[in-house]
């Protein structure tokens, strides 16, 4: 994650020989909406959005994955954003700290100065799904990045997009930034039919939605990937979602079908059963880890 200079409203500040600490943004619910049953939409907005914008286009890349780390803080320790996280950590037990949760940035919209992310919700399962579920105009949050790893390819003949809820806000800004003549396949699992979205695609891209129905995550996704021919054009693959998913999707997308890394943005975005501290924790181990090291 990157780190943005600067000493602005809604942002950390530094001291003299401290270290180092990521800025923070802090934002204001504008809005939210609930865009399906089990999905809601929140606008951020406030004196933070300028200055966020503004590393936005500092970074100078056109990736349609940007993504920022949230923070949550327990409300019952009434600790105010942005937060000092160093000094925290010596005041605060490990679990007491505010704790990081990682989401795709939906859109942007300059002209409302607000920035929308899309959050999936499961009741009160975790922590940031109930906070955008129960969120109200006024509430702040604070929240750390942008970051950004991919892009779709100009040089393809066409685009595979394979994920789960977790995916859709990213699918959904890939395909609305394709060319009007790009061609490609986006396979989407979800819970249910009426869990589905409207999504922009040019006319040359089909968007397929899998339906759970109860199964197990995941599991429709992989079927239908392992349904599809092997591509016999060139094609990039964006494969986001559930971990156990991903790692069965890799040997076939990239052994498979021999997809080029450079091609192929293949991870998880979550595990099944972890909460988002143990997941990122699980990254650096066998058990996180989608390739294998020489893959």
């Amino acid at each position: 994650m990157p780190n943005f200079p600067g000493m602005m409203d809604g942002m950390n500040s530094e001291t003299p020989g401290a270290r180092r600490q990521k800025a923070q943004y802090v934002f204001d619910v504008d809005r939210t909406e609930r865009i399906a049953p089990g999905m809601v939409r929140v606008h951020l907005g406030g004196a933070a959005f300028a200055a966020f914008v503004e590393s936005v286009d500092a970074q100078k890349q056109p990736k349609t994955d940007k993504y920022v780390k949230l923070l949550f803080a327990k409300p019952e320790l009434g600790l105010e954003p942005p937060y000092d996280l160093d000094a925290l950590r010596e005041t605060l037990a490990p679990e007491d700290m505010p704790s990081r949760r990682t989401y795709t940035v939906r859109s942007i919209d300059e002209a409302a100065g607000t920035m929308a992310v899309d959050f999936v919700v499961h009741g009160d399962e975790g922590i940031a799904g109930p906070w955008a579920a129960s969120a109200v105009p006024g509430d702040r949050v604070a929240l750390m990045g942008p970051g950004a790893q991919y892009e779709p390819s100009p040089d393809v003949d066409a685009h595979l997009f394979f994920g789960d809820e977790s995916a859709i806000p990213a699918i959904a800004a890939a395909l609305e930034s394709l060319d009007a003549a790009a061609r490609g396949l986006a396979l989407i699992e979800v819970g249910a039919a009426g869990d589905e979205l409207d999504l922009a695609a040019p006319h040359g891209v089909e968007v397929r939605w899998i339906h759970r129905d109860g199964r197990a995550f995941g599991v429709p996704l992989v079927e239908a990937v392992e349904a599809l021919p092997a591509p016999n054009i060139a094609v990039d693959v964006f494969a986001h979602g559930e971990r156990e998913a991903m790692k069965r999707l890799r040997p076939l997308v990239h052994a498979g079908w021999g997809i080029d890394r450079r091609l192929l943005s293949l991870s998880a975005y979550w595990a099944h059963g972890r909460a988002e501290d143990t997941f990122q924790a699980e990254k650096r181990t066998p058990t996180g880890q989608i390739f294998e090291p020489d893959a």
